[in-house]
């Protein structure tokens, strides 16, 4: 069996939330079917570039519904290669490439077109993009255009959660055929940094997470609704995140950490994981890692969404800053173990790479 994986593959080393999940997909794609029966495309080839020209181009083409990056010759190409190519499979990977769903069927291939759905695009960018933004209507015209175009146009439709696929059925009608949540390579494994350690009187809070409008509100709302009524210390940890330093709201005392490849020390380190998300969609990475490394969380009910656990065992669930503050000066008084123990086996048990094994082994049977 052969499939051919479509991805958009950002450039630099240091991976966001959506690039960790098309590396996953595409790693246990091959481990169900094998390396050389699975071939990569990408929305950009090696050739285009980053030029200037490239990205004016895609800009023009956001007004045709072609997301970022993706241009109708593309496409055509995509479609050409797996019609000529004989695979049994395409999986897209983000359903804001519907366009390409679409033209697979009406060129008659005749495999499996199997989309993964990161988000419920349109509310993802709503989130993402500032509503004084001029070009934000586009944007999420476009996401809700090609969501729409991979609901209709893919065999098997792949979701993150109960919450995306109640979405996907109201706006578009479709139901998903398979729910593989987001779930991570165990990095520990035995090694696993137990420390026996307990929490600090005045604990490290570590936000992590790049600089996206979602998380810049969270950081906001929290350091100006919590930070100042709780005797922590604080560190923000993310790609671009050295932007932060800049902004009115942030306080000299609160450390920014951009751009950091290994974030094993971050995370041995941490006290507790502080997660004040309200917005968004799909499922939050960064909470998955966190309880890989076996982490206290306090987080709100977005940064849990997706996650089946016990909030007490696990920390905290918390949407008000009152319960963020009650919830932070607990730990403070009463200290608890660094590590997490039960974080880290809720990891194991239900969103470890192995659990998706079986999932993607059932998805391609």
């Amino acid at each position: 069996m052969k499939l051919l994986f479509i991805q958009y593959k950002k450039s630099g080393d240091v991976l966001e939330g959506g690039g960790h999940g098309a590396e996953r997909n595409l790693a246990h794609i091959r481990k169900a079917l094998g390396e050389g029966n699975v071939e990569e495309m990408h929305i950009h080839d090696d050739t285009v570039g980053r030029s200037k020209w490239s990205y004016v181009t895609g800009m023009f083409h956001f007004f045709g519904n072609y997301f970022f990056g993706l241009t109708p010759r593309r496409v055509r190409d995509i479609v050409r290669h797996a019609c000529d190519g004989k695979f049994d499979y395409v999986f897209i990977d983000r359903s804001i490439f519907g366009k390409i769903a679409r033209g697979l069927k009406e060129a008659g291939y005749k495999g499996c077109i199997i989309t993964s759905f990161q988000n419920v695009e349109k509310e993802y960018f709503k989130a993402k993009i500032s509503p004084w933004a001029p070009w934000r209507p586009i944007v999420v015209h476009c996401a809700d255009v090609n969501d729409r175009l991979s609901c209709r146009y893919s065999d098997k439709m792949v979701v993150l959660n109960r919450r995306d696929e109640d979405s996907f059925y109201n706006l578009y009608g479709r139901h998903a055929d398979a729910f593989i949540p987001v779930t991570f390579r165990d990095k520990l494994g035995a090694a696993a940094f137990r420390s026996v350690a307990l929490t600090s009187p005045k604990p490290l809070c570590i936000f992590l997470g790049s600089y996206f409008r979602a998380n810049n509100r969270g950081i906001e709302w929290f350091v100006r609704n919590v930070y100042q009524y709780v005797e922590i210390r604080m560190r923000i940890v993310g790609k671009g995140m050295g932007r932060l330093r800049c902004a009115p709201w942030m306080k000299p005392d609160i450390e920014i950490m951009s751009d950091v490849p290994d974030l094993g020390p971050v995370f041995d380190e941490a006290d507790i994981m502080v997660l004040p998300i309200f917005d968004g969609s799909g499922m939050k990475v960064k909470t998955c890692e966190s309880l890989m490394h076996g982490k206290n969380i306090i987080g709100t009910r977005e940064a849990f969404e997706g996650y089946d656990l016990d909030y007490d065992r696990v920390g905290a669930l918390c949407n008000t800053p009152t319960e963020f503050i009650k919830a932070i000066n607990g730990f403070a008084t009463h200290p608890r173990p660094r590590f997490n123990a039960y974080s880290r086996e809720i990891f194991l048990e239900k969103y470890s790479d192995d659990v998706a094994d079986a999932l993607f082994s059932e998805l391609l049977s």
